[in-house]
C-alpha cells in the first residue's frame, strides 16, 4: 500500500522509539476482535436484555454492568468472562507482528490471554501483572512485561467491569496507576484496538490526565476514517445525516485526544493497521544484515584481496550501525568477526553484541536429528531475524579435492525468499553468488522494490572488472536505499 505522509511520519518515529527501547503498546478490545473475541457490547448484550435494556442504545456500559449486579449479582458476569474468553483461539497477525518486535512493555484492558501467549510462542519470557501481588515478584531474563490493568479471564471475580470496580480502582489496584504513570512519562505508547467508543476509555484518559497533568509525552493511536459508504439501512437522507454527525464527532474526538498527548494516525480500513505494523517490522529487520558466504577458493581474487574485502565490508556495516548476522562459514566467519571487532575497538563502541551475531554451525551429531536437519533449522532461525542478506563467494572442497558450489548457500537463498529477506548476491565473487546474481538480475523487479538507483547498484555487483571498493560502495548504497524502500 502507499502510505500517507502522516503514516510515514509515524512509522519513522515509532521505529526510532523501538530501536531506542522506549516503545510500548496499549491494547484494547479491537486488537483481539480479529481473533473472534467479543467487545464490551457483545459481552453484556444478554445481561442487558435480562434487565430490560438494549445494549445498542446505551453508551455507558459500565453502568449497565453495575445495574445488572444491583439487580442480581456478579456471578453471571464472572461466568460470561470465563466462557467468552476461554478458548483455544490464536493471536491474529497484529498480535504476531507486535510480539516479534523488540517491544518489552504491554498494557491491556483485555481479559483474554492472546498477548502473553503470542509473546511466548515467539520465544519470549513474559512477566504478567494481573493483581498487586505480582508487582512483588521478579522474573529473571524476562523479555516483556504485560500489565493486565483490568484483570484476566482466569480471575473474573477480580476483573474491572462495573462502576464499583472503577470507583475502588486506585484503592485496590494503585500499583497499576503508579506503574502506568511511570511508563507514560518514560515511553512512547501506541494505543491499538481502541474504537474510542469503548466505555473504559474515558477512565483511561482521565487517569492519564490526572497522573501527568500537562507533562504527557506524545503517544499514538489509530483511527479509521468515517466513510459515507459505510452508512446503509436507512433512507439516503438519514444515512447522510448519521454520517455527517459521526464525522463531526470523530473530528472532535481526535482534537480532544491531543489534550492527552495522543496523536491520531488515520487509516481508511483496519487492514491498513496490519500493513503499517508489517512495514515497521520490515524496516527494523532490514537493520539486520545476514552475510552468507563460504570459500575454500577465493578466485577470482587473491586470498588477501578477498579477506580484505570481507573485513572492510563488515567494518563499514558496523560503522553504519547495522547488525551483522552470520553463520561461521568456511573462510568467511572469522573475517566477519575481525571487521566488526575492528570497528568496535577503533570507535569504542559500547557493545559488540549490538553489531554482530555469529552462530557457529554444530559439527557433531547428537540427539535424534541429523546434522543436515539441524543446519536447516539453524539457518531458518538466523535468517528469519534479518531483513537483508549478502551472498559472497560460495564454494567448498569435497573429500576428493574437487571444488564445488556451496549447496548450503543455495539453501540460505531459498530461506531468504521464504522469509521476505532481500538478497544481495555479489556476482563478481563468483561461484554460487554469481549464479544467484544471475537469478535476481533476470527478474530484478520480482526481488527488489521499484527504485532505479537500487537496481543499478545490484547490477553493478556482477560487472566484469569491478573493484573491491566499488563492490562495497554499491552494497552499502543498496542497503541504505532498502532502509526506506
Amino acid at each position: 500500500m502507499e502510505f500517507t505522509k502522516e503514516q510515514k511520519k509515524f512509522i519513522n518515529e515509532f521505529i526510532n522509539e523501538i530501536n531506542n527501547g522506549d516503545a510500548a503498546i496499549f491494547a484494547g478490545a479491537g486488537l483481539s476482535a480479529a481473533s473472534g473475541f467479543v467487545n464490551w457490547k457483545g459481552l453484556l448484550r444478554d445481561l442487558a436484555e435480562e434487565i430490560g435494556l438494549d445494549v445498542d442504545r446505551e453508551s455507558d456500559l459500565i453502568t449497565v454492568a453495575q445495574y445488572y449486579c444491583n439487580t442480581y449479582n456478579r456471578a453471571k458476569i464472572n461466568d460470561k468472562i470465563i466462557n467468552e474468553f476461554t478458548t483455544d483461539k490464536k493471536g491474529n497477525i497484529n498480535h504476531q507482528v507486535l510480539s516479534r518486535l523488540d517491544i518489552d512493555t504491554f498494557w491491556t484492558t483485555n481479559y483474554d490471554q492472546l498477548i502473553e501467549s503470542t509473546l511466548r510462542e515467539n520465544g519470549k519470557i513474559v512477566d504478567i501483572k494481573i493483581v498487586k501481588e505480582h508487582f512483588a515478584r521478579y522474573i529473571k531474563k524476562k523479555n516483556a512485561v504485560v500489565y493486565k490493568m483490568h484483570g484476566d479471564k482466569d480471575s473474573p471475580h477480580e476483573a474491572v467491569l462495573t462502576k464499583d470496580d472503577y470507583d475502588y480502582y486506585n484503592t485496590k489496584r494503585e500499583l497499576f496507576s503508579t506503574a502506568l504513570r511511570g511508563d507514560l512519562l518514560s515511553r512512547k505508547f501506541l494505543f491499538i484496538g481502541f474504537s474510542f467508543d469503548d466505555p473504559n476509555l474515558d477512565f483511561i484518559l482521565s487517569r492519564i490526565k490526572i497522573l501527568l497533568e500537562e507533562h504527557t509525552p506524545n503517544h499514538y493511536c489509530f483511527f479509521k476514517e468515517i466513510k459515507e459508504s459505510d452508512y446503509t439501512g436507512k433512507t439516503p437522507d438519514q444515512n447522510h445525516e448519521d454520517f455527517l454527525y459521526d464525522e463531526i464527532k470523530q473530528k472532535l474526538k481526535i482534537a480532544d485526544l491531543r489534550r492527552y498527548g495522543i496523536n491520531a494516525i488515520m487509516v481508511n480500513e483496519y487492514s491498513e493497521i496490519t500493513e503499517i505494523l508489517l512495514e515497521i517490522e520490515k524496516r527494523i529487520k532490514r537493520k539486520n544484515i545476514f552475510i552468507s558466504g563460504a570459500a575454500h577458493d577465493y578466485a577470482p581474487y587473491t586470498e588477501d584481496e578477498a579477506k580484505n574485502f570481507i573485513h572492510v565490508l563488515s567494518y563499514k556495516l558496523a560503522e553504519k550501525e547495522y547488525k551483522i548476522v552470520s553463520g561461521y562459514g568456511l573462510g568467511i566467519g572469522s573475517i566477519v568477526i575481525n571487521g566488526a571487532l575492528d570497528y568496535k575497538l577503533n570507535s569504542n563502541y559500547h557493545n559488540l553484541d549490538d553489531l554482530l551475531i555469529l552462530r557457529p554451525f554444530p559439527q557433531i551429531q547428537s540427539g535424534k536429528k541429523t546434522i543436515p536437519e539441524i543446519w536447516t533449522e539453524y539457518r531458518e532461525d538466523m535468517i528469519s531475524k534479518a531483513g537483508i542478506a549478502i551472498f559472497v563467494f560460495g564454494n567448498k572442497k569435497l573429500v576428493d579435492g574437487t571444488i564445488v558450489n556451496s549447496n548450503g548457500m543455495l539453501e540460505e537463498f531459498e530461506i531468504c525468499i521464504k522469509h521476505n529477506v532481500v538478497p544481495i548476491p555479489v556476482g563478481a565473487t563468483g561461484n554460487i553468488s554469481e549464479e544467484l546474481w544471475n537469478t535476481v538480475i533476470k527478474k530484478i523487479s520480482d526481488f527488489y522494490p521499484s527504485n532505479s538507483d537500487l537496481h543499478d547498484a545490484i547490477k553493478e555487483l556482477g560487472r566484469d572488472g569491478i573493484s573491491i571498493d566499488e563492490i562495497i560502495t554499491n552494497i552499502i548504497k543498496a542497503i541504505n536505499i532498502l532502509q526506506k524502500a
